[in-house]
């Protein structure tokens, strides 16, 4: 398959693919890494009169702590870089331990963030990572800037809360307390696999060994990153023993809502959620009791 005639526009800057996407507007579309963008053109599944490439823009990519516990990553980061930086690896555990589970490392070479995020494919793994570290998101166009929280970024299935001439450009995630655990686990049909169903979990501790925070983000269990409130809130204050764990799983089981397909049915994704929400829990709180 070929692609659909398009314009193609090499940006030589930010202003000038914003000023080419407010001027097209939706019909035109970013090409980043291209992973998931160049496989829907060739089957016509997507077809811009526009693409404009902001490959050249080295200014949006990179890593960067800031001032008040925050890590910021450039919209255009590879997720190559991603594995391979030390403050990742340090500050965002989560994270790191994603990453590998995301398709193969030829995708993971030309993939970007940035282009993942904006996609918003539900079966995904960094829109649920973001989502339960409780990022936010910058988009920007010629008119102004402004930052989107998680919970309000992800629509729908490919839909995101990106006006038309608006390009998502940084996102900002929170570096990790003290006395937190994380765990991050998928099943998939083989490995690379978009996943049937998979969990991020996040838990926190206070002194006396009592949860003060937790969060449970899933992918492949509806048509957006899902976050399961109620699950991870009856952890809150507890001391997230088994019984405290079965319990945020089976809400969990009733939080998600799978579509099946011909890989999985619903009943045997909403198992997964529970199977897969017990065995993170107790890893993330393994964790934290061993982390200052």
């Amino acid at each position: 398959m070929k692609p659909a005639p398009f314009e193609y526009i090499a940006a030589r800057s930010v202003d000038q693919a914003l000023a080419a996407k407010a001027a097209h507007g939706e019909g035109a579309r970013f090409l980043a890494g291209g992973q998931s963008l160049v496989p829907a053109l060739n089957f016509r599944l997507a077809q811009p009169a526009v693409l404009i490439d902001i490959n050249p823009l080295a200014a949006l990519a990179g890593i960067a702590q800031r001032d008040g516990g925050t890590i910021r990553i450039g919209a255009l980061t590879r997720y190559r870089m991603l594995e391979r930086d030390p403050t990742v690896a340090l500050n965002l555990p989560l994270v790191a331990e994603a990453l590998p589970e995301i398709a193969h490392p030829q995708i993971r070479n030309r993939g970007t963030i940035g282009g993942n995020l904006a996609n918003a494919d539900p079966a995904s793994e960094m829109p649920a990572i973001v989502l339960a570290l409780g990022g936010r998101l910058r988009a920007q166009s010629v008119r102004s800037e402004r930052w989107i929280e998680a919970e309000d970024f992800f629509i729908g299935a490919l839909t995101t809360a990106l006006e038309p001439d608006e390009m998502l450009v940084e996102i900002e995630l929170p570096v990790m307390p003290p006395r937190t655990g994380v765990a991050f686990l998928e099943m998939s049909r083989r490995r690379g696999d978009f996943a049937l169903v998979g969990v991020a979990a996040l838990v926190g501790f206070d002194a006396d060994n009592t949860c003060r925070t937790a969060r449970l983000a899933y992918c492949g269990a509806g048509d957006r990153p899902l976050l399961a409130r109620e699950a991870a809130q009856s952890l809150i204050g507890s001391r997230v023993a088994s019984s405290d764990i079965a319990q945020a799983a089976a809400l969990a089981q009733t939080a998600v809502d799978p579509h099946g397909s011909i890989h999985a049915s619903v009943g045997y994704q909403r198992h997964l959620a529970g199977v897969l929400t017990r065995r993170a829990l107790a890893t993330a709180t393994e964790r934290a009791r061993h982390v200052n």
